[in-house]
């Protein structure tokens, strides 16, 4: 869900934002991407328009205000969490 929130800071449509997920590093299912990417829109946490311009019409996804608070805090407490294992490591 992080690495949704922080991507789609661009707007972006669902297959490039798999693709995207991908060459990061997250492989993600397209069944798996789609359901979270409403769930998401639901809570709003994403803002999500339609582009019709194309030859096919395509949803793009932006994080939200609230997704981009949402964002910072989760990581925070990422880095807050990999610091804590950094210092278990290097204690042992």
């Amino acid at each position: 869900m992080l690495a949704c929130l922080l991507i789609l800071k661009q707007p972006n449509y669902g297959y490039a934002l798999l693709d995207q997920l991908d060459q990061s590093g997250f492989a993600v299912d397209a069944n798996t991407l789609y359901p979270l990417l409403r769930r998401l829109e639901k809570q709003g946490l994403l803002t999500s328009d339609w582009n019709t311009e194309e030859s096919r019409p395509r949803k793009f996804y932006r994080t939200s205000d609230q997704g981009l608070t949402l964002a910072d805090a989760l990581r925070r407490d990422w880095e807050e969490l990999h610091a804590a294992f950094h210092a278990l490591k290097e204690e042992s």
